[in-house]
């Protein structure tokens, strides 16, 4: 927010207004002559010849990754002292492990094949996916465009998947996105860009920039995992809206990621409890 503006240069206007009103005041103004100063040619020739400052160039700025060892443990020591019982579920539990994202490109189609799918069926089908590509580094933009839809249903991906895959595909190809891109984008820059992706929402975002970027500020406010664990934890009569959990999880910033896992973590150890797998599938973008 810019300052307000000073109240010395208000009073000021407001007085000349005053005397300007006033034509036999206003003449009373006293005004300075003001000095003209004259260029010499030679001062005008040497700013027509001087060489221009070179530009400065700004590197991007990389944000923040959970996926050094330093970073995890300022979010663990932030979030005990913030959350009084969140600390306790962080006794008990050991802390996220995140694995490492060689390619977002990868990332973004592998999770548009696991939308709304079980774990088995959705692991069946990336392994096809896979061995067509040839292997996971030959998983690349030009090479998904070069599937017909139909080939790409042979192996079990939907017709709607595949129009997702190739969307994905064109943005990547056309310049539209980019790994480079994409790690050094900010979070809300990342979520617009990425939800003009067809098939790719809020939610499936949320667990890119999780789960693939490790970006440390993330609140899944649609994920029905997370949103059950913030009524379990504290307690409350209904599942919270995404309102309600900005508010409730407010606390845990700037390390709402790593609060979100412990939130899968307790519905988890309670699913293990009951003797229950946890379902995912009312939570995911997209569809088959």
């Amino acid at each position: 927010m810019n300052p307000p503006p000073q109240a010395t240069s208000i009073t000021t206007r407001s007085t000349v207004k005053k005397l300007c009103e006033n034509p036999s005041s206003c003449s009373k103004i006293p005004f300075r002559p003001r000095k003209i100063r004259k260029l010499t040619s030679n001062i005008a020739l040497d700013s027509a010849t001087e060489s221009p400052q070179p530009s400065l160039t700004v590197s991007p700025k990389i944000p923040k990754s959970l996926s050094t060892e330093p970073e995890m443990d300022l979010a663990l020591n932030h979030l005990r002292t913030s959350d009084p019982l969140l600390a306790t579920l962080i006794s008990n539990h050991p802390p996220p492990k995140l694995s490492p994202c060689s390619s977002p490109f990868l990332a973004l189609s592998k999770s548009i094949i696991f939308q709304q799918l079980a774990a088995k069926a959705a692991n069946s089908i990336y392994t096809r996916f896979i061995s067509l590509c040839g292997n996971e580094s030959n998983v690349l933009p030009n090479t998904v465009l070069s599937f017909s839809p139909q080939k790409l249903r042979e192996i079990g991906v939907s017709a709607r998947k595949a129009s997702y895959l190739h969307d994905l595909s064109d943005k990547f190809s056309t310049g539209v996105l980019s790994d480079t891109s994409i790690l050094t984008m900010d979070d809300e820059k990342l979520f617009h860009m990425l939800t003009s992706v067809k098939g790719i929402g809020p939610w499936s975002v949320h667990m890119f920039l999780i789960f693939s970027l490790h970006r440390p500020d993330v609140l899944p406010v649609g994920d029905l995992g997370v949103r059950k664990g913030v009524q379990l934890l504290y307690g409350l009569k209904e599942l919270p809206k995404p309102l309600q959990m900005e508010q409730i999880c407010g606390k845990w910033k700037p390390y709402r990621s790593v609060g979100s896992c412990y939130m899968w973590r307790l519905m988890e150890t309670k699913s293990e409890g009951n003797g229950k797998a946890r379902s995912v599938e009312t939570e995911q973008d997209g569809g088959p």
